[in-house]
């Protein structure tokens, strides 16, 4: 029995854990990371053993025998080294490394010791694309003469402005975090990758001096066949396709639609051959596309084990690893694999980014001499959240090796505490936190700014004025030292809330009462709390929606994201009355606008972002109100006087209709979106539908609850006299400026 340690309990790990549940003689005895809770969750759910907080703990208990490293790309190099140090073999999350000298430092480590390294890139296992490559080995099709990919894939980090990500660090980083899927499957059919010629689309700063390029159109001179590549990610429409062209029909796999087909011909006349090669092109995708609706359906109701596509790719990129360490052999996708990528990318990246013109279109072929012998890492390379591991140094190159692997501090302007600020803004980063800070800074103020991340930040963070604190809103620590001595907090942080409702309950109450009680602790003179009218029930009703109207008062039978907002709004005026918090509640509506989402879930649900599946027949007006205004009302709230305890909904003048709004987004974005209106009733039948088939495979979830759907639909109306009576608040009330700043800035 192999005991497997995984180093990271992050979302992919979970899934590692899984798979090695398939695979005979291995169980996994040991987690390691160091936020500790995450470790121990991930541990109960698979069964092991033994949870540590740093890799030099765990490598003295000696748990493990071998180690699934599930850490960012920029920390595969420095964790990994120790462990082929100490002879653990070694399977790494794609990509090998964040550099092609970090790969060529694990490699050697691995050559000193013997040790087998690999890589999960798990792509190449994707049955669409395992059965192509079979076809094309069999020679089904004659022999194959060119490879084909079209990577078209949307890019959630992107849409939600998450630019704080690893891919986003510098323009190489999204080809060693994405392209390497293509780049797998292509290599695995046409071979090594070599020269290449790349053309690159235009790029868009998504921060002060840091470039993001979406587009690329690659050619590669692989060691057996021509290749191209087109990549593009942050695309509304996903397609990624492995085209094999041979000498007698074409191959094709649709990886996201998990089907392979083929154009060949029949014995018949052209006339006939056309219909009859059609139809059977036609069938083969109809029965794969049957095929997986069944799987599919078996899984659902637990007939079968998990069955998606990728999760079988991942089974089989793992299973291929741990099969190879059982008969002694090299993986089939080793540390040579993987480092061939990272080296691809990096030449790629060298055409695309950093030379500009002609120059771009340039071939660049694969180093032809053997790369110079590399260091080990030294002391001043860190593992996982563990004191340094020593490592003999060789004699050459070691200052570069050190170097590169060494993690560097994200730059930007810090400080451990704040002093002379203005205003404290937690969550600051966000949607709405940017306009916030960019108002205050305009009208001269200094603000301090708390976020998770504080990596490539618009321009506006990156001004005098600004102090930036990277924290959790849940630590209270990290709370009071962002706040400072400054006499006004804005809370717009939510906690990172998903998950089980224990995690959202803790994420948004549990961070509010941090924040309420730091501010106490703080003697601020206003904190601003910003919710949602989502903690509000918006059903028909009577009477209009006043900021007097209280939280639903049947929260418990809404969702779990407006049933927590409603307690942290209970929570808040509650502590108002009992200890005096000087707090006032903000409520905006539908909040459209400049790096906000276009296709709002408050308009319906999406199964792609093509459709809005309405959460009624759409014709109601909506409670919109555009970001701009949003931010305007926090900062007079900052200055207003007699509002402590008050709540005030922030819904604007221009209340469109969801088919209004959607028909507006899709004519200015030049694409066919539709609006389908759908019955609260038939929603909630439908939901129920689902429960069923769950609490009949043995999940244990909560009934469905018509009144959380008649809330989204928002039948309700508002009136928000008061905020305009007492916050001094003028939102838009032109139509045209609204379709502007909320439809037509959508198109930038």
């Amino acid at each position: 029995m192999r005991r497997v340690a995984l180093i990271g309990a992050g979302y992919i790990s979970h899934v590692h854990a899984e798979a090695l549940r398939t695979i005979a003689a291995t169980r996994v005895t040991t987690i390691i990371d160091p936020a500790v809770a995450a470790a121990q969750k991930l541990a109960a759910a698979c069964g092991a053993a033994h949870v540590f907080p740093s890799l030099a703990d765990a490598l003295a208990a000696d748990t493990f025998d071998c180690a699934h490293i599930l850490v960012p790309p920029d920390r595969h190099a420095e964790v990994a080294f120790p462990l082929l140090q100490a002879g653990k073999p070694v399977f790494i999350e794609k990509p090998l490394t964040a550099t092609g000298v970090e790969c060529r430092v694990l490699l050697q480590a691995a050559e000193r010791t013997a040790t087998t390294l690999g890589v999960n890139q798990n792509f190449v296992y994707h049955p669409a694309f395992a059965q192509l490559r079979r076809m094309v080995e069999a020679r089904a099709l004659g022999r194959p003469n060119f490879i084909g990919c079209i990577y078209n894939v949307p890019l959630r980090q992107l849409a939600a402005r998450q630019f704080g990500h690893w891919m986003f660090r510098a323009p190489v980083n999204i080809l060693l975090e994405q392209a390497v899927h293509p780049l797998s499957q292509v290599a695995a059919l046409a071979g090594t990758i070599g020269e290449v010629a790349v053309l690159a689309g235009p790029g868009m700063q998504i921060a002060p001096d840091v470039p993001f390029y979406t587009s690329l159109n690659v050619s590669l001179a692989c060691a057996d066949l021509p290749a191209q590549l087109r990549f593009a990610v942050g695309q509304s429409f996903p397609f990624w396709q492995i085209t094999a062209v041979c000498d007698d029909g074409v191959l094709v796999a649709d990886i996201l639609a998990n089907r392979l087909f083929s154009y060949r011909q029949t014995r018949w006349l052209e006339a006939v051959d056309g219909l009859v090669s059609g139809a059977r092109t036609a069938s083969a995708m109809f029965a794969e596309s049957c095929r997986n609706a069944t799987q599919y359906a078996a899984s659902t109701m637990r007939l079968i084990g998990r069955s998606d596509a990728f999760f079988q790719s991942m089974r089989g990129s793992i299973g291929a690893f741990h099969h190879a360490l059982d008969a002694g052999t090299v993986p089939p996708l080793d540390g040579r694999f993987g480092a061939m990528l990272v080296d691809a990318c990096e030449r790629i990246g060298d055409r695309a980014f950093r030379r500009t013109g002609a120059a771009a279109t340039a071939i660049s072929a694969p180093p032809t001499a053997p790369a110079p012998a590399v260091a080990a890492p030294t002391a001043a390379a860190p593992t996982v959240g563990a004191p340094p591991v020593a490592a003999p140094t060789p004699a050459t190159a070691a200052a570069t090796a050190v170097a590169a692997i060494a993690v560097a501090a994200p730059a930007a302007h810090t400080a451990a505490n704040t002093t002379g600020c203005d205003v404290a803004v937690l969550g600051g980063t966000g949607f709405i936190g940017a306009h916030v800070v960019r108002r205050f800074v305009t009208q001269g103020a200094r603000v301090s700014v708390m976020a998770r991340s504080i990596r490539n930040l618009p321009a506006v963070f990156h001004d005098p004025a600004v102090t930036l604190h990277p924290g959790d809103v849940r630590d209270g620590d990290a709370v009071a030292a962002a706040i400072g001595d400054a006499p006004v907090v804005i809370n717009l942080a939510h906690g990172g809330a998903s998950g089980s409702w224990d995690d959202v309950r803790t994420a948004l109450v549990g961070s509010a009462e941090t924040v309420a009680r730091t501010c106490l602790a703080r003697g601020v003179r206003r904190l601003i709390h910003v919710g949602s009218i989502a903690s509000l029930y918006l059903g028909a009703q009577d009477a209009p929606v006043t900021g007097a109207t209280p939280p639903d008062p049947q929260a418990d039978q809404r969702a779990d994201y407006a049933r927590a907002k409603a307690m942290a709004d209970r929570l808040l005026l509650t502590m108002h009355a009992s200890d005096g918090l000087p707090v006032c509640i903000l409520r905006p509506g539908v909040v459209v606008g400049d790096g906000g989402p276009p296709l709002h879930s408050g308009l319906g649900f999406y199964n792609n972002d093509q459709h809005c599946i309405g959460w009624n027949a759409g014709r109601n007006p909506l409670p919109f109100v555009l970001v701009d205004d949003v931010a305007e009302a926090i900062v007079l709230a900052s200055r207003a006087d007699g509002i402590d305890g008050r709540c005030y909904n922030l819904v604007g003048d221009v209340r469109w209709s969801a088919r209004d709004y959607f028909a507006a987004l899709g004519q200015a974005l030049e694409r066919p979106l539709r609006f389908h209106p759908q019955s609260a009733t038939m929603l909630w039948l439908r939901e129920c539908g689902k429960w069923l088939v769950k609490r009949a495979t043995g999940r244990n979830v909560p009934l469905p609850s018509k009144r959380d759907l008649l809330s989204r639909g928002m039948m309700a109306k508002f009136d928000c006299s008061d905020a305009w009576r007492d916050l001094g608040w003028q939102p838009v009330a032109d139509p045209a400026v609204f379709r502007e700043r909320a439809i037509l800035v959508q198109r930038g």
